[in-house]
């Protein structure tokens, strides 16, 4: 009778102890989805899938975050209005989403001034305490250029499609975008971006320049995002269980069981004798 308790209750034990150290499991995570309408002059319907997602809308403006299950997304945006059965779409993409991202998908000119899709992945790792991450992406009809901060190049030869980015301490610059190699003149800008702590603040060239008679449209959009939290580390004083770093959560309740069946067991064993 004494040994059939002690083994039902270690057996008690180290059944909670796989259980605990089984992986459970999960859904895959939502994507987060911004939006961005970078083409001037142009009001329009984003569909994706088929459904209108966002109607009129319009230049200049970022929607979102949306929520969307890890997928491929046909993305078809129209002139605002349009019949999408027979009318013929600005842009027509497809956008595959894998779980957890975090992208912008921005309707903008690609350096020929077509209308495209551009998709860029937002780092949203954390920054150092005070700082911020400035992230300028090149999304308009233009050649390589360089940014100005405060009068000095920060990121140079940034071509159509592509980012560049830095942590700063929280604060204002003055920001011009010019043509690679140069100062003068400013393409867009100078003006004032605010490096929020803890964001990352994203400004977008869009447009085109001057031609001809044709006026430049040229300009900039700015979109914050929440960079993610410095890690917590909580001291559970189990150090020397491994190498590097502490036992796992789980091993730390697995063996507390155990224990507890151990407990359990010395006293049936002790009552017994008595």
């Amino acid at each position: 009778m004494r040994k059939r308790l002690i083994a039902t209750v270690l057996g008690a034990g180290l059944i909670g102890m796989l259980a605990l150290a089984a992986p459970a499991s999960a859904a895959p995570a939502n994507g987060t989805v911004y939006v961005v309408h970078g083409i001037p002059g142009a009001t329009v319907d984003v569909y994706v899938n088929g459904t209108k997602t966002l109607p009129s809308f319009a230049p200049g403006t970022v929607a979102g975050p949306l929520s969307l299950a890890p997928a491929s997304y046909a993305i078809k945006i129209f002139a605002a209005g349009a019949d999408p059965t027979s009318a013929t779409p600005v842009i027509s993409a497809s956008v595959t989403l894998p779980a957890g991202a975090n992208v912008s998908l921005v309707a903008n000119v690609d350096a020929n001034g077509k209308p495209t899709l551009s998709t860029f992945v937002n780092d949203t790792t954390a920054a150092a305490a005070g700082k911020g991450r400035l992230v300028v992406r090149h999304t308009a009809a233009a050649p390589a250029v360089d940014v100005l901060a405060n009068g000095s190049p920060a990121f140079t030869k940034l071509v159509n499609g592509n980012e560049a980015k830095a942590d700063l301490a929280a604060g204002t610059i003055s920001a011009s975008v010019v043509a690679t190699g140069t100062t003068t003149p400013a393409l867009i800008g100078p003006a004032n971006v605010t490096v929020t702590a803890g964001m990352a603040t994203v400004v977008y060239a869009i447009g085109a320049p001057a031609t001809g008679s044709v006026a430049s449209t040229l300009g900039v959009i700015t979109q914050q995002i929440p960079l993610a939290g410095a890690a917590m580390v909580v001291q559970s004083g189990t150090a020397g269980l491994l190498d590097h770093g502490h036992a796992p959560a789980w091993a730390v309740a697995g063996l507390a069981i155990a224990a507890l069946g151990l407990s359990v067991s010395g006293w049936a064993v002790a009552r017994a004798r008595s």
